[in-house]
């Protein structure tokens, strides 16, 4: 039989998901498929709408070798395990004469622990383990959802806790849960031959394409220890994200009340001179980090330094005693100890690590209101991590709606690790970029303006004329606004401001629910605005008339202060670049890209990006900046805009009435 071609492949699968083959969705295919053929690496820019995930799935699923399928959101996860795997693979096999496997594989704590949920949780005060239904009232929101997580998991094949719907809060998961430094092993354990993690695994170990998520991919990068299988074929989807996952996953933490926790646990299960030592560190480390530290430490300060030096010796003291000293009045020990012991080898790392000092890594502390005083320390940069851990063995595909930057893919190519385009040379990944286009005619569907006309912001200052412009536009576009907000503060009174000056319009803000409730009723309603910071210029996929003006008021760069971005900007320029484009505004033109797409989502949308900050038009880095943007209609004249919104709130009103 003649194997079959890409186009009959790709087909096939188009018609069993009942979409529309486009010819991006085609080249997208091709280049997929020449890469793998060739071994070599491709980043995809592939627009909203574009089909992107049948144009990695199908050539990966036709070559017949593992796939690893990475993506950043817990929604694309299940949009492929669910939708489009099972429908690709059924329209596949009568070409392909075999029906490939796949599974999702996640980190250990997103599994139900049945050694937790039957035996109980280690407790800090006083070890031994307790029953967790007995400690929480019934009637409290943590009883009610152990109670439920006891029921679901007579019926549950998975374990995971993303089928567990509704959700339960951290807390009570955590009560259900183990990390992998706190599991016993499969081979230890009572439930080990019913482990969901371990099943997990094992279904992986079988599937030709494995569905994961950023943070395991890097985890398995970093820490030496494999946890995916071997696979000849990565593809990371939402690769704009990737940098900020690794760098999370590789970016340690020290905080009093981690440290006092590891002294709790430890107490019962070392000898006395062991315990003690690592009390007395404890507190000579609490009582440092209580004083106003600078943010960034370039040089630890030295007290400090002797503190983790004590930090770190003592760990070492009570990780080496753990195993010598048994005590039966302490129920489960071999639970209690492994817990106790991942919580100290925790902080002996990242102490450890600290005191070490490498000019890559980057130390800083922070003081929240709600969580207390922190030390961190996170990788100066993680693009010679990937460079070597991701694509030296293995065809790599990354894709996103935004990777292009100021008109090439060489800015995101650098954080992965990637030399410019076109680079030569042996010890150099070989990789081109393609931008397959978007369905849409943004030209045609979107408008950017920016409001030159107002004054150049400065750092959290009073912005009125910015509210002036604001409550304009939303009285234009009849509500069906998105407003991203470079800081939470910014967003918080723009909400407060505009909720008395035009209450016909009501103005939903992130963090008064959860973010799902907010874009839920965003999307129910056109009149209303949906304010909010970070996440919101990411996670809205709200197509039709409730989202037709998205607003940004300012360029989101990173705040001067941030420890990471202004020590990378730096490490730049001190090798004879130029840090700012390189960091700050690779950082806003990511950000902004990433905004503007929230606007046109379907073919009939219709709408206008503003852009509350004039350096967009006036700055030297404006052009970088608006290359990054969709290719829409450009504009700074106000009245234009005004026109504009208020015929497209006009036409949706008429819709809305027929």
């Amino acid at each position: 039989m003649t194997k079959p071609s890409l186009p009959e492949l790709l087909h096939a699968a188009v018609a069993a998901v009942g979409g529309t083959e486009r010819p991006g969705q085609v080249a997208m295919a091709e280049a997929v498929e020449e890469a793998i053929d060739d071994g070599s690496h491709l980043l995809v820019q592939a627009g909203t709408g574009t089909g992107k995930s049948l144009g990695y799935l199908v050539p990966a699923l036709a070559h017949g070798e593992r796939v690893v399928v990475a993506t950043a959101t817990l929604a694309l996860q299940r949009q492929l395990v669910e939708r489009d795997l099972p429908r690709t693979v059924e329209s596949l096999h009568p070409l392909l004469r075999r029906r490939p496997e796949f599974a999702m594989l996640k980190g250990r704590s997103n599994y139900l622990c049945l050694h937790r949920l039957h035996e109980g949780v280690p407790q800090d005060e006083e070890e031994g383990l307790f029953d967790q239904f007995e400690a929480a009232a019934p009637t409290s929101k943590l009883g009610q959802d152990l109670l439920r997580v006891r029921d679901w998991a007579d019926e549950t094949e998975t374990g995971d806790r993303d089928d567990l719907t509704p959700g339960i809060s951290d807390r009570a998961w955590s009560q259900v849960s183990v990390s992998s430094r706190e599991c016993l092993g499969a081979s230890k354990c009572a439930y080990g031959a019913e482990c969901f993690a371990e099943m997990a695994r094992e279904r992986a170990k079988l599937a030709e394409v494995v569905v994961t998520n950023h943070a395991l991919l890097a985890i398995d990068a970093i820490e030496g220890a494999p946890v995916l299988p071997q696979h000849e074929v990565l593809i990371v989807d939402e690769a704009h994200e990737l940098v900020s996952r690794v760098t999370g996953v590789a970016t340690g933490e020290l905080t009093p009340g981690q440290v006092n926790r590891a002294v709790r646990r430890a107490a019962k299960l070392v000898n006395e001179k062991a315990a003690d030592q690592l009390q007395t560190a404890a507190e000579g480390f609490e009582r440092l980090m209580e004083l106003a530290l600078p943010g960034r430490l370039e040089e630890i300060p030295e007290d400090l330094g002797y503190a983790l030096m004590a930090l770190r010796d003592a760990c070492r003291t009570v990780i080496s005693a753990i195993g010598t000293t048994r005590d039966k009045s302490v129920q489960d020990e071999d639970a209690v100890r492994k817990q106790a012991l991942a919580s100290v080898e925790n902080v002996h790392d990242v102490a450890e690590r600290i005191t070490n000092g490498s000019e890559w890594d980057v130390v800083w502390y922070e003081r929240h209101d709600r969580f207390g005083a922190s030390l961190r320390v996170a990788p100066m940069s993680v693009s010679g991590l990937l460079r070597e851990k991701l694509f030296a063995d293995r065809s790599v595909v990354l894709t996103s709606a935004t990777l292009k930057l100021g008109g090439d893919f060489n800015g995101v190519g650098a954080s992965l690790g990637l030399a410019p385009e076109g680079t030569e040379g042996d010890d150099l990944p070989k990789w081109k970029g393609i931008d397959v286009g978007s369905p849409f005619d943004y030209r045609k569907q979107g408008i950017l303006y920016v409001a030159k006309h107002l004054a150049r912001p400065a750092r959290d200052g009073d912005r009125a004329d910015m509210l002036d412009e604001l409550t304009e536009l939303i009285q234009a576009a009849g509500g069906r606004t998105l407003g991203l907000f470079s800081s939470m503060r910014g967003a918080q009174l723009a909400a407060e401001e505009l909720r008395s000056r035009i209450p016909e319009y009501p103005i939903l803000l992130q963090g008064e629910e959860t973010l799902g409730e907010l874009i839920k009723n965003f999307a129910a309603d056109p009149k209303t605005c949906l304010f909010g910071t970070l996440s919101l210029w990411q996670g809205v996929d709200v197509p039709g008339p409730s989202c037709q003006l998205v607003v940004m008021d300012k360029i989101p760069f990173p705040r001067p202060d941030d420890p990471l971005m202004s020590a990378r900007q730096k490490a730049v320029e001190d090798a004879g670049g130029n840090g700012f484009m390189a960091v700050a505004a690779t950082h806003a033109a990511l950000l902004m890209a990433q905004g503007a797409g929230r606007l046109v989502r379907a073919s009939g949308d219709r709408g206008v990006v503003a852009v509350l900050d004039q350096r967009l038009a006036t700055a030297r880095y404006g052009g970088y900046l608006k290359a990054s943007l969709p290719d829409f209609w450009f504009t700074t004249d106000r009245n234009q805009v005004r026109k504009s919104l208020a015929a497209i709130d006009a036409a949706a009103q008429q819709t809305e009435e027929e």
